[in-house]
Parts: structure tokens; C-alpha cells; sequence
């Protein structure tokens, strides 16, 4: 195994157990301002689960659209986790 993959590894085990952690969470404390974070806690993490996994499309993009799609996915989920906070707090 290379380093690579190792990392790629332990960072999937860490996001299943934010996700599985949340989700339970979720089922928890449903409505009201904790049940909206939750939510947006778990699409946040999604967002940029995705945008860690997209190393594994290298061997079928290009570098350039690789680092475009990881870098969209980055924004998207700091824009969503922005716009959430603001909702919430307002």
C-alpha cells in the first residue's frame, strides 16, 4: 500500500464516523436550530468527502480538471456552510 492510499483510507474511516455520528445526531435532536447545523454539518462533510475522493479520477482526467472539480467541491461546501450559518444565526 502506498502512502497515498493509506491517507485515502483513514480519511474515509474519519468521514464515516462524522457522518454516522451526525446522522444518529440527527435522528436525535430532529427540528429547531441544532436539527438545521446538524443538517448542514452533514452536507458540508459530503461536500467535502467529495472533493477529497476526487484524487481517484486522476488516472481518467486531466490534473487541471482533477484540482477544478476538487477546488468547486471546496467552495461549495465553505458557500453552503457560510449561507447556513448565516440562516441560522438570523
Amino acid at each position: 500500500m502506498t502512502t497515498r492510499t493509506i491517507v485515502l483510507v483513514l480519511s474515509l474511516f474519519i468521514y464515516v464516523l462524522i457522518l454516522i455520528s451526525f446522522n444518529k445526531a440527527r435522528k436525535k435532536y430532529s427540528g429547531g436550530k441544532i436539527g438545521e447545523v446538524i443538517k448542514i454539518i452533514l452536507i458540508t462533510v459530503i461536500l467535502l468527502f467529495a472533493a477529497d475522493y476526487m484524487d481517484l479520477f486522476e488516472s481518467y482526467l486531466s490534473a487541471d480538471i482533477v484540482f477544478t472539480l476538487k477546488t468547486i467541491f471546496k467552495t461549495l461546501a465553505l458557500s453552503f456552510l457560510a449561507y447556513g450559518g448565516t440562516k441560522i444565526a438570523a
